[in-house]
């Protein structure tokens, strides 16, 4: 035999020794049915882990893991992706993520409007003095120093987040109601600049609420310029979500367009009974302006009933200049009366959410930062209102006087028939516009948003398994590979060799959502074990302890 057929002979054997021996894994999860994030029909098969990574996935024969998970009748997906997570203060709270991590959630993203950064020192103190139940130092000033923080500290997600265009406004107009000067719209610049490339994923408004009320198109494109030279997206609490709903979206289309940059409209709704039929023209725009070229997507709550403060039911010239004005004003009789005619009063000059309610009974207040008022919890406007004898918009007005605060309060605006139509709309993604807490502690001095605790296992499981809206792997892919694509976020949202080893085992058959708005804090079940960077966090339903949460950077990120 010549000697190079000689190694030749060798080199074959070798490959075939190494092929015929078994692979081993760090963990290998195995018999599970693969849900790979990709939209693409489901298998039977097995993963695994190598410190961080996923290292292979499908048929791996007869691989073995130094820890093993048999997955049988589980089904195995990518973690999944909170396009709207408000967990900005519960994970300084309590890191372990308790309501999101139980659902399988692996990545908050924050930023709608407001981000933990830039502040400056009147900013901070402000903060400091308006906290809730929850008390911390802010010992930070850019959006990086937070979510820096937060990982220093310890959580068991990943976190990213938007620079708030809310943010941007009060760190350099303040409150007022007036344009910036081009110096100030420079630094607006500026720090959208500097986000950008301490990987901010892009701007994020919301235009309903004031002071962000007071920015205007201009303004706002101007912003996003900035953030498309990154690669980054707009996304908008659009300015009205009910009677100029089609209108808002024409302006995030326009900012889309002007500036160059991808968008999204943060949980899209129809307001009140008289809009829902405006659904039909809701997806033609957006479907319109995908197909010249935009890039358009939304992400949603499973709810017909949105959150957020009494401050939706007033407008916002009484909200100028910071909560202290506005309660000041709130006093003032000749005010009071102005406001009784307004917040009565059909417009399209600004968004009511009362009107859009319908009535008081459909307004549940659900988070006072008073424990005076806490007793109040769970009650609706109209009860309190009977309670002391004052019309419902009295009512708001002194709440929020007595409170100290907007009052956290839920709507009920929405149709059942328009939310399931949404679920199937191919640009969709879901995000909980919640915090995630735990059932215990500080956070049951409030209650919440069923959306808290169930937003993803009301998805898997009322409308995937009970009413087929969508299947199992579409609704995979909508919270997990379609969010971080949206987001252009690097080796997450899908389980491809290479990722980083963010993986959920649930059982598709029993995954529910408990909370209910009578009762919400109360945790999902189904989810069985949660790996968030390769570490499991979440072992036969019971959180492990472990904190691998890490920085999610954004496509601009600059590492320098």
């Amino acid at each position: 035999m010549k000697p190079n057929h000689y190694y030749l002979l060798l080199a074959m054997v070798s490959i075939f020794a190494s092929c015929s021996q078994p692979q081993n894994f760090d963990i290998l999860i195995k018999n599970g049915q693969i849900v790979d994030g990709s939209g693409n029909p489901s298998y039977i098969g097995s993963v695994g882990i190598n410190a961080d990574t996923i290292a292979a996935v499908g048929d791996l024969g007869n691989a073995t893991g130094t820890s093993e998970i048999d997955a049988t009748g589980l089904a195995v997906s990518p973690g999944f992706i909170n396009m709207l997570s408000w967990a900005t203060e519960s994970l300084i709270e309590d890191g372990r993520s308790m309501a999101d991590i139980k659902q399988g959630v692996t990545l908050e993203v924050f930023g709608e409007g407001w981000s933990m950064g830039p502040l400056n020192a009147s900013m901070i103190k402000e903060e400091q003095e308006s906290q809730g139940d929850i008390k911390f130092d802010i010992a930070w000033e850019s959006l990086n120093e937070y979510l820096e923080y937060l990982t220093t500290k310890g959580i068991s997600p990943n976190v990213a987040s938007f620079v708030g265009a809310t943010t941007l406004r009060v760190y350099t107009v303040g409150y007022e109601d007036r344009a910036p000067t081009s110096q100030e719209l420079d630094t607006m610049k500026l720090l959208v600049k500097e986000a950008m490339e301490d990987g901010a994923l892009g701007v994020g408004s919301s235009l309903i609420y004031a002071p962000a009320f007071y920015s205007s198109t201009e303004e706002l494109i101007e912003l996003c310029k900035v953030a498309a030279e990154y690669d980054g997206m707009y996304i908008s609490h659009m300015r009205s979500e009910g009677s100029r709903l089609l209108e808002s979206l024409d302006e995030l289309i326009q900012i889309a367009d002007k500036a160059g940059i991808r968008a999204e409209i943060y949980h899209l709704k129809q307001s009140g009974k008289e809009n829902w039929s405006k659904f039909d023209d809701v997806v033609a725009k957006v479907d319109s302006a995908n197909a010249a070229g935009l890039h358009i997507s939304a992400d949603m709550y499973n709810y017909v009933a949105g959150a957020t403060g009494l401050d939706a039911s007033m407008p916002p010239w009484v909200q100028e200049g910071g909560y202290e004005k506005w309660a000041k004003r709130l006093q003032d009789p000749a005010i009071r009366k102005r406001l009784m005619t307004e917040m009565t009063t059909p417009t399209t000059e600004w968004e009511s959410l009362m009107m859009a309610a319908g009535d008081p009974s459909k307004i549940l207040l659900v988070g006072f930062r008073a424990d005076s008022l806490k007793y109040l919890t769970g009650k609706t406007l109209k009860e309190v209102a009977e309670m002391r004898g004052t019309s419902p918009e009295e009512t708001a007005m002194d709440l929020v006087v007595q409170d100290g605060s907007r009052v956290t309060t839920i709507y009920f605006l929405m149709s059942e028939e328009n939310v399931k139509k949404q679920i199937a709309l191919p640009w969709m993604s879901f995000g909980s516009d919640a915090g995630s807490p735990a059932t215990e502690g500080v956070f049951l001095k409030s209650s919440t948003h069923p959306r808290t605790y169930g937003n993803v296992a009301r998805l898997l499981g009322t409308y995937v398994r009970d009413e087929k809206v969508i299947s199992l792997e579409e609704a995979v892919h909508k919270l997990s590979q379609l969010p971080a694509t949206n987001l252009k976020i690097k080796k997450r949202g899908s389980l491809s060799e290479g990722n980083y080893a963010d993986v959920v085992l649930f059982n598709p058959e029993t995954i529910t959502d408990k909370a209910t708005f009578e009762d919400p804090h109360q945790y999902s079940e189904g989810v069985l074990h949660v790996f968030v960077n390769g570490t499991q966090v979440l072992k036969d339903g019971e959180h492990t302890g472990a904190m691998p949460g890490q920085v999610v950077r954004g496509p601009g990120y600059n590492k320098q």
